[in-house]
Parts: structure tokens; sequence; C-alpha cells
């Protein structure tokens, strides 16, 4: 069984989390992955900011950023499960982008979610080819999904 948790750390209600959880589910499925758990954590924009200044020595704010536990050998993992890490997830920044890039902020916050679930499997787009196949894999979620731009 695979285990997703949200959280929402910021003050605002968000009612689009149930959707974000179940696209994510058809993710999982799509990659037929079973056994498997991840966070999801809505902060504001100071808060991510931090961590992209602490761990990625960047200073500004981003809309994601992941923490994929797989990427460190150091951690050991005492469940049976398959534990991806955490997606922190800008609730600021995916609303401005809503609206930069003309579609809903449900769109904008699936795809946040699924491009930071895909990063936890290990996917980058540092090079054109890995961000071909990765933006593909992400578009093909979310189209199927019915998310629309």
């Amino acid at each position: 069984m695979n285990y997703i948790e949200i959280f929402n750390q910021t003050d605002e209600e968000i009612k689009e989390l149930d959707t974000v959880k179940k696209v994510l589910n058809y993710a999982l499925k799509k990659e037929k992955l079973e056994n498997v758990e991840f966070n999801v954590i809505i902060v504001d924009s100071t808060y991510i900011h931090e961590l992209n200044q602490v761990y990625r020595g960047i200073d500004k704010e981003t809309d994601v950023i992941t923490f994929a536990l797989e990427d460190d050998k150091t951690v050991i993992n005492g469940s049976d499960n398959r534990v991806l890490g955490d997606i922190y997830i800008c609730l600021d920044k995916a609303k401005s982008q809503a609206i930069e890039y003309g579609h809903s902020f449900l769109r904008e916050i699936t795809f946040l979610a699924v491009h930071g679930f895909y990063h936890l499997l290990g996917y980058d787009h540092q090079e054109k080819t890995d961000e071909e196949i990765m933006f593909a894999k992400q578009e093909e979620v979310l189209s199927e999904c019915e998310i629309k731009r």
C-alpha cells in the first residue's frame, strides 16, 4: 500500500489538495510503484526561501523543492516501504505562477506536486534529453487525469 501525506503549513485552506493526492496516486500506479511513501508539504514563500538558501545556497524563493531520501545513501530506512522523501511546494509561487502562465491554480499545484514526485524518483532536467523525458511523464499524468492548461 502507498502512503502520501499532505501537510498544509499555511493558514490558508486549499481545497485542491484532495485532487493533488488523487493525481499523485495515479502517478504511482502509472509508474507501477507499490509500498511507497512520501510527503507533500505546502509552505509559504518565507519558509521555502529559507530551505532554498540553506540546502541549495540559492538566496530566493522557489516554487518546489524536493528532498529525495534515496539520493542520500546514509539514510537508513527502518520501514518495509520505500520512503521517497519530501516535496515542499510554495503556495505563494503556485498562485502567482498560475496567473503568470494563464491556467488554474489546480493545474499549477498539481503540476508542482507531480514535478516533485518525479524528482523524488531521480528524474531531473539538467540536460535537455532528461528534461524531455521528465516533462513528458509529467504531462502524460496530468493529461490522463484531465488536468488541463
